[in-house]
């Protein structure tokens, strides 16, 4: 503990003197870049001491130095003892010039230090290269843009663009601040970000989804997505429900493509929410293609979609060499006038079928698979808020479909194969699960 002490004091430029008999192997080898008093604690050495650290293995020892330099009016740290301390050491994460620090206020090292991990992980080691660059160009930021909203926009745009950064990972400053200089230059036109919202645990989010609510201007989210994640959205964000669930469209998708084109045409950074993964059942193809005939900019983050994730939340794998060798997703609604899917090729055995959106057709889906080969015991479940503390799993039979149903409420996935009965040995989450339908056979 002292040796982390002394490495951290010295790493920032403080003259230290360390008393004790003995010395640490780790600290012998730099004992030239501090004083070493080989000897026990005297309260003579506080003389002339700014902050004193009392870090022996002996409680008695600690209690005296506190005691003595607490007299004197010294800054102390008692090594696990906060209530004693007058000054703590955080658990600091550097990318220079960049410091993370942060406390448990010593009550909880070892989370701090889980803490520590994790944000050493997130950081990209060249974000010390990125704030000193962004530090050289503020002054010439301001002078381009007067407005302060205009520059949070131009930060926010080009702080985690791809070319930027790929150019500081390479070390490249001199033609990362050129590529900076000339985005400053270049049109400041609006962006839309089409974002995947995963299923419902904000733990499933992706980092790139997180780093776009927190940079957005505009949100639209549907109602799919959870109190949890919104809250993840930048507070000055402005945010628009699009009602959009099965069988309450509350916003047209026509209005919902002019919402995006009108936000992102003035300039805006508009985030596109949507549940699970935009591009699976999710219209976020039809309203990039308005975008793009409007000539609008735009991203797309994926998410985790539900067939994926509600199932590994449920131990249902979509795939098993003894029960199933493929998986097939389909949505239980399509177009009006739509043309219907290919029973038989659903029907057939040997794969999982997931269907989205699809409780209000339970009936004719349990009619058709059956009609079309697919055996009435097989082995089903329905997934209702899947990944969310309010998760349900209601089990049965294919024949059991259209009365499981009514167990159940919207958003629920439903899942058909012999892959289902694995939820036996493999669920592992703590949800409301509801025991198999009577007859079910495991």
């Amino acid at each position: 503990m002292a040796a982390r002490k002394v490495r951290l004091l010295l790493a920032r430029g403080a003259r230290v003197t360390l008393v004790s008999p003995t010395l640490a192997d780790e600290l012998q080898a730099i004992q030239d870049q501090f004083t070493w008093l080989a000897m026990p604690f005297a309260e003579a050495h506080l003389d002339g001491q700014f902050l004193v650290i009392a870090a022996t293995d002996d409680l008695e020892v600690n209690a005296r130095v506190y005691q003595l330099a607490n007299q004197r009016g010294l800054l102390v740290n008692k090594a696990d003892d906060s209530k004693r301390s007058a000054v703590i050491f955080p658990s600091i994460v550097e990318r220079p010039p960049i410091q993370v620090a942060f406390s448990t206020g010593g009550g909880a090292p070892s989370l701090a230090r889980l803490l520590r991990a994790r944000l050493d992980a997130l950081l990209p080691r060249h974000l010390g290269e990125l704030a000193t660059l962004s530090g050289r160009l503020r002054q010439a930021v301001k002078q381009c843009f007067a407005d302060s909203e205009q520059r949070r926009r131009f930060w926010a745009r080009t702080q985690d663009d791809q070319t930027l950064n790929a150019l500081l990972k390479q070390g490249n400053l001199a033609a990362a601040e050129i590529w900076l200089q000339q985005e400053m230059q270049a049109p400041q036109t609006g962006e839309v970000i089409l974002v995947g919202a995963g299923p419902g645990d904000p733990d499933l989010l992706t980092i790139k989804a997180l780093n776009e609510l927190q940079k957005a201007d505009v949100v639209l989210f549907d109602q799919l997505v959870s109190d949890d994640i919104l809250a993840l959205i930048r507070p000055e964000a402005e945010r628009i429900s699009v009602g959009k669930k099965a069988g309450h469209h509350s916003v047209p998708q026509e209005q919902i493509n002019d919402l995006l084109v009108k936000h992102a045409s003035a300039g805006k950074r508009v985030v596109r929410l949507k549940g699970g993964d935009p591009f699976m059942f999710g219209r976020g193809a039809e309203e990039l293609q308005t975008l793009r005939e409007a000539g609008i900019r735009y991203q797309v983050v994926p998410g985790i979609t539900a067939a994926a994730g509600a199932t590994a939340y449920a131990g249902i794998p979509l795939t098993h060499r003894d029960h199933a060798q493929s998986a097939v997703f389909i949505t239980g609604h399509c177009k009006k006038d739509g043309i219907e899917p290919d029973w038989t090729s659903l029907a057939a055995g040997n794969q999982t079928l997931v269907i989205y959106m699809g409780l209000m057709r339970s009936a004719h889906i349990q009619q058709r698979l059956v009609e079309h080969g697919r055996a009435g015991d097989t082995p089903i479940a329905l997934i209702e808020r899947g990944t969310t503390q309010a998760q349900r799993v209601v089990r049965g039979r294919l024949e059991q479909l259209a009365e499981l149903a009514t167990r159940v409420e919207s958003p629920a996935l439903i899942v058909i194969g012999e892959v289902t009965t694995l939820a036996d040995s493999l669920a592992w989450f703590k949800s409301a699960d509801i025991p198999p339908a009577a007859g079910h056979c495991a």
